[in-house]
């Protein structure tokens, strides 16, 4: 093993594992930390947890589980993955866990890099930018859970965490990787523990994975991991025959949406306008036992054979401001969460073998849903969202972070795999 991922949700830790895969990395990733028996043979293994929105105390305890379980199999390099958003409040848990995972590993400094340029999220002078616009500003200041309000990493990082942030700049990451090392070098000795890196290209990528190559904890995005791999040189994997094992399988295919996100809004609009689609009722899912039922019987019940069934909680940020004023931001989001696991279980048992699902939340909770302990990757179907299959069983999924691929993205699953059938 050369790399072991610590990710913070299902879609961020199959976003990462894509990229891996990419490389050509033979990547096996597991849902939450796996017992001791289990056997793992691959170069990168990603453990993606539930963690991105829970109380501090709670992400380090699973974090640190996850950092001994890499480390009892011999892993000598760790990558805690968090959101190339970086949507967390000065009460958040990012810092809390790097915190945790440095101690733990007797380090005191890493670096930080939420990036990912070729789907818009570059950092300049330590501000977090989305597709050029600073986040605060983007549709993730609207988010229902964890809302961005500042977009200087360095603040946030210090606000949530034990020590000083730093910034290496685009202009030391143009001139390469040897200047950045001593950019890192002189900021560790200043005494800052958080090195936030400037990337505003996929050339600041390679030029950073190099930088951080003998760094025992890296923490970013999946960009910076992608980074990494293009600079092991000593690499000769072969990324189709990495991502075979992750080929979509055939089956009846669902589409499961329960971002809010501004790009997931834009796809749900989309697939609307040519597919079957039912909008979530927030109500039934907190007062209904059997709103789920309902929900399966209407997917059931539309025509095969053309465009997957869309359910969806997506919706514009009014209308989620007014959900959550009537219902509660927590409430109403747990409630649609596992009508949707619900769903999910109920759709499996009726042999529905495709399930395309927007968000990381809603991602967590069907995969947990349909008992899936781990997957193989298999190719990408937009920049960090690759189809995977279940190990144990007949079931592909696409899981999708809520602001990853374009408008048509649903459309696009659904061709790559009855391109793969």
């Amino acid at each position: 093993m050369r790399l072991g991922v610590i990710g913070d949700d299902f879609t961020g830790s199959t976003d990462i594992a894509g990229f891996l895969v990419a490389n050509g990395l033979r990547t096996v990733q597991l849902n939450d930390v796996p017992d001791d028996a289990l056997q793992v043979d691959a170069d990168a293994v990603v453990i993606s947890l539930k963690t991105r929105s829970c109380p501090p105390q709670q992400a380090i305890e699973e974090s640190l589980a996850a950092l001994r379980w890499l480390q009892a199999r011999g892993c000598p390099q760790f990558f805690f993955k968090y959101c190339s958003t970086f949507d967390s409040t000065p009460k958040g848990n990012i810092g809390p866990v790097t915190d945790a995972l440095l101690e733990a590993l007797g380090e005191d400094f890493t670096v930080i890099c939420p990036v990912l340029p070729v789907n818009g999220r570059t950092i300049y002078n330590g501000y977090l930018f989305v597709n050029g616009v600073p986040l605060h500003e983007s549709g993730m200041r609207h988010h229902p859970v964890t809302p961005m309000t500042d977009s200087n990493i360095m603040r946030v990082m210090e606000a949530q965490s034990k020590g000083r942030a730093g910034n290496v700049p685009s202009t030391v990451m143009d001139q390469g990787p040897e200047a950045v090392r001593a950019a890192l070098a002189k900021l560790r000795e200043s005494g800052v523990r958080y090195a936030v890196l400037d990337a505003l290209n996929d050339a600041h990528l390679v030029t950073m994975g190099q930088a951080v190559a003998g760094m025992r904890l890296v923490t970013g995005g999946s960009g910076l991991a992608d980074g990494m791999a293009c600079a092991w040189t000593d690499l000769h994997g072969d990324a189709a025959r990495a991502a075979e094992g992750g080929r979509p399988a055939p089956g009846r295919a669902v589409v499961l949406s329960g971002s809010c996100s501004q790009m997931t809004n834009a796809q749900v609009a989309a697939y609307r306008e040519a597919a079957p689609s039912l909008a979530v009722d927030v109500a039934r899912c907190l007062e209904d036992a059997g709103y789920a039922a309902e929900l399966a019987e209407w997917v059931k019940a539309q025509p095969q054979g053309g465009l997957a069934p869309l359910v969806y909680a997506t919706m514009p940020p009014d209308a989620l401001k007014t959900v959550q004023a009537r219902f509660g931001a927590a409430e109403s989001s747990e409630a649609v969460e596992r009508t949707f696991g619900a769903l999910a279980r109920l759709l499996e048992a009726a042999g529905f073998g495709q399930f395309i699902v927007a968000g990381g939340e809603t991602s967590g909770i069907v995969t947990q849903s349909l008992g899936i302990k781990g997957f193989a990757i298999g190719p990408q179907i937009a920049p960090g969202v690759p189809w995977v299959r279940a190990v144990g069983k007949p079931l592909s999924l696409a899981l999708k972070s809520g602001n990853f691929g374009q408008e048509r993205f649903f459309f696009q699953a659904q061709e790559m795999a009855a391109g793969a059938a």
